[in-house]
């Protein structure tokens, strides 16, 4: 699966690595866009806005929701569940719980499922 494949289609299966390699790189990129926020806002003038870093962390939220649900998608393909399972997150309290046991620590569908062959 090439990169382009892999952030944009929403097709296929992706293993826990992969969710877990993308989500370590985005909480990282957004680590360092926080801290150049901090770094670039005023504290002494509570009407200042946010910065460059505000600026750029709403650029790169915008940037990654696609290739975030794709990968999302993948992965509840890999254990055999359609991707309108991306939803349970927005049940309040346990559908993020739900979506990180799921994707995040089961085991995909051994062998071919209907989503295709384990990546």
């Amino acid at each position: 699966m090439n990169w382009g494949q892999l952030l944009f289609s929403f097709d296929g299966r992706v293993g826990r690595g992969v969710y877990w390699g993308f989500t370590v790189a985005v909480l990282v990129l957004f680590g360092l866009l926080a801290g150049v926020m901090f770094m670039t806002t005023d504290m002494s003038n509570p009407q200042a806005g946010s910065g460059l870093g505000g600026i750029l962390m709403g650029l790169a939220g915008l940037a990654v929701i696609w290739p975030a649900l794709a990968i999302q998608a993948k992965r509840w393909h890999d254990v055999d569940k359609s991707a309108w399972w991306i939803l349970i997150g927005l049940v309040p309290a346990v559908g993020g719980l739900i979506a990180l046991v799921f994707n995040g620590f089961l085991p995909g569908t051994p062998g071919p499922n209907r989503f295709g062959n384990a990546s």
